[in-house]
């Protein structure tokens, strides 16, 4: 795994105490996206074996993949966010530079924030929704909705909070 930015650029004190956890926390989730994603081709590999070579139907391998896969990226963006391996146009800020080509990452780093965070807030209500109200897929394997929904809340919830620690590092 790429080494975080922390050594030479993250402050001390509390601000750079929180940047530290965060980087462990989305180093932390990459391990466990990997280990969805991971998951996720191991049960398309046995779906594939029970359906075309013992040519037996499925019912759950394709549900999970999907459960698996989509927990995979939304676990993993905190960490693509802090290692910088996202999609990020920035030849406008980069060629005005400066205080101005500075203060246009920060304003979008801030839109990137609230609407994480406005995606955070609804995902724990949608999860909490799916748990109160036993809400199941309604597929054949018909299992509980909401450990399908937490990874996302968790996920996004850790990429608003990785975004506060991208601002405070000055990556914004």
């Amino acid at each position: 795994m790429e080494h975080s930015r922390t050594d030479a650029t993250t402050p001390g004190g509390l601000v750079g105490g929180y940047i530290r956890l965060m980087d462990r926390l989305s180093g932390a989730t990459a391990f466990l996206a990997a280990a969805f994603f991971i998951a996720g081709v191991v049960v398309v590999c046995q779906m594939v074996f029970v359906r075309y070579i013992l040519g037996q139907s499925t019912s759950w391998q394709t549900e999970f993949t999907v459960f698996s896969v989509t927990a995979a990226m939304l676990m993993g963006s905190p960490y693509v966010l802090m290692t910088g391996g996202h999609v990020a146009i920035t030849l406008l800020p980069d060629a005005i530079g400066g205080v101005i080509g500075k203060l246009m990452k920060l304003i979008a780093a801030l839109v990137g924030l609230g609407f994480c965070a406005a995606l955070a807030y609804a995902s724990w209500i949608y999860v909490a929704e799916a748990w109160h109200g036993e809400w199941t897929t309604g597929s054949v394997w018909n299992p509980p909705l909401w450990p399908a929904l937490l990874p996302m809340a968790i996920g996004i919830t850790l990429l608003t909070l990785q975004y506060v620690a991208e601002i405070l590092r000055g990556e914004g």
